[in-house]
C-alpha cells in the first residue's frame, strides 16, 4: 500500500490532488456540535499544501437522497476547515493554486455516488479522476462503502493512503492480529441487530465481553429477565440466546449490566430510581447502567491490556443518564491498557462529557468501518490502495 509519504517524496507541488476525507459532522442547524473528524482530517491537508499540492477535497455529509438538499450543504465544515488550517478554504469544483484546498460540494449530491451500478459510479469517478493527478483515501469512516469517491476513483489515479486511514489501519491489527491479553470487548448503543456480526466474530477472540447501553436489555430479556419499557429487539431474543450459550461453550466472561436507572420516560427531567438490572418495573425504562454496574464494568476493565470499546451505556445525551458512559470512559483513561474507542457515538460521548482525547490510546473516526473490520469483513476502501 502505497502512503501519503509516497506521495510527499515524489513531489505533488503543482500537482492537483484530489483527497478523500470524512468530514461527516454532526449537525445543530448550522452548528457543527462535534468538530472531531474535521480535526482528524487538517494533519493530511496541512501535509499536503505545505508542499504546494493544488488539494480538492470530496466529502459527504449526511444521508442526502442523491440530489442538492441545502441542509446537508457542506458550508459549515468549510468555515470551521478554514479555521483549523489557518487559510481560507472554499466550496468549489476544481483545484485551486499551490497550497490552497477546495472542497467540492455534497459528494452525495450525486446519486451516482452510491449507486450499486457499477458504471454509474465509475462514470462518477471518471469524471473525479479528470480533476486531479492523484488520489489520497484519507476518510476511514466511509471505507467499508464500495463508493465513487472511495473505491472507484482509486482504480483511476495513483492511490495512497492517507495518515489518517493509515493509522486507523495500524490500530485495528493491533486488535486482531498483534492482541495482547487479556482482551475486553465494551459494547453499547442502541440496539443489538447493529452489532450481530461483531459479537459472533469476537466470541472467539476475546477474554470478556462488557454489555450496556439499550443492547443490554435485549440480553437481559434473553435470560428470562422483565425490562418493562426498556428498549427491546424481541425479534433478536433467539440470536442473543445462542451468544449467550456460545459465550459459556467459549469460556468467554458475558458481563451484563446488575442494576440500571429506570426512569419513568425518555426524557432528560425524568424521574428515576436505581433498580436491579434483574427486577425493572413493568412502568418504567432503563437509561443508563447503575452505580453497581458501573463499579463492576470497571473492575472488569482494571487488568485488561487491550480494550476496544464502542457504544454508550446510556443515554448520554441526557445529563441524568450519562453517568454510565462517563464511569466507562474514566475507567479507560485510568487503564495502563492499549485502549481503542471505536467511532461514532462513543466518540461524540468523550468529547460532550469533556474528557481528555489523549488519555485513550486511540479515538477511531470511523465507528461502522471499525466494526465491519472486527467483524472480519473486507474493507473495499482499503482493499483497493492494497492492489
Amino acid at each position: 500500500m502505497k502512503t501519503l509519504s509516497d506521495l510527499l517524496a515524489e513531489g505533488v507541488s503543482g500537482r492537483r490532488v484530489l483527497v478523500r476525507a470524512d468530514l461527516n459532522v454532526p449537525l445543530d442547524g448550522d452548528k457543527i456540535t462535534d468538530d472531531g473528524r474535521v480535526r482528524a482530517s487538517v494533519p493530511t491537508l496541512k501535509a499536503l499544501t505545505e508542499a504546494g499540492a493544488r488539494v480538492l477535497v470530496a466529502a459527504h455529509l449526511g444521508r442526502p437522497k442523491g440530489e442538492p438538499d441545502p441542509k446537508f450543504s457542506l458550508a459549515p465544515v468549510v468555515a470551521r476547515l478554514g479555521e483549523l488550517l489557518g487559510a481560507p478554504v472554499e466550496i468549489g469544483t476544481e483545484a485551486g493554486a499551490e497550497g490552497t484546498v477546495v472542497l467540492l460540494e455534497n459528494i452525495r449530491f450525486d446519486a451516482r455516488e452510491t449507486s450499486k451500478v457499477d458504471a454509474e459510479r465509475e462514470a462518477l469517478a471518471d469524471e473525479l479522476a479528470a480533476k486531479a493527478d492523484a488520489f489520497v483515501s484519507d476518510g476511514f469512516g466511509v471505507v467499508h462503502r464500495k463508493q465513487a469517491s472511495v473505491y472507484d476513483v482509486a482504480k483511476k489515479l495513483p492511490a495512497y493512503a492517507g495518515g489518517l486511514v493509515l493509522s486507523e489501519v495500524q490500530v485495528l491489527h493491533k486488535l486482531t492480529e498483534d492482541l495482547k491479553r487479556p482482551y475486553v470487548v465494551v459494547l453499547g448503543g442502541a440496539k443489538v441487530s447493529d452489532k450481530l456480526g461483531v459479537i459472533a466474530n469476537l466470541l472467539s477472540k476475546v477474554d470478556r465481553l462488557l454489555v450496556g447501553g439499550g443492547m443490554a436489555y435485549t440480553f437481559l430479556k434473553a435470560q428470562g429477565h422483565e425490562v418493562g419499557n426498556s428498549l427491546l429487539q424481541a425479534d433478536q431474543l433467539d440470536q442473543v440466546r445462542g451468544f449467550l450459550a456460545e459465550a459459556e461453550k467459549r469460556g468467554v466472561e458475558l458481563v451484563l449490566p446488575v442494576d440500571v436507572l429506570a426512569a419513568t420516560k425518555f426524557a432528560p427531567d425524568a424521574e428515576f430510581e436505581v433498580v436491579d438490572a434483574t427486577a425493572i418495573p413493568a412502568d418504567r425504562e432503563g437509561l443508563d447502567i447503575g452505580p453497581k454496574t458501573r463499579e463492576l464494568f470497571a473492575s472488569k476493565l482494571s487488568d485488561a491490556a487491550t480494550v476496544f470499546w464502542n457504544g454508550p451505556m446510556g443515554v448520554f445525551e441526557f445529563e441524568s443518564f450519562a453517568g454510565g458512559t462517563r464511569a466507562v470512559a474514566e475507567a479507560l483513561v485510568a487503564s495502563d491498557a492499549f485502549t481503542v474507542v471505536g467511532g461514532g457515538d462513543s466518540a461524540a460521548a468523550v468529547r460532550a462529557l469533556g474528557l481528555p482525547e489523549d488519555g485513550f490510546s486511540h479515538i477511531s473516526t470511523g465507528g461502522g468501518a471499525s466494526l465491519e473490520f472486527l467483524e472480519g469483513k473486507e474493507l473495499p476502501g482499503v482493499s483497493v490502495l492494497e492492489q
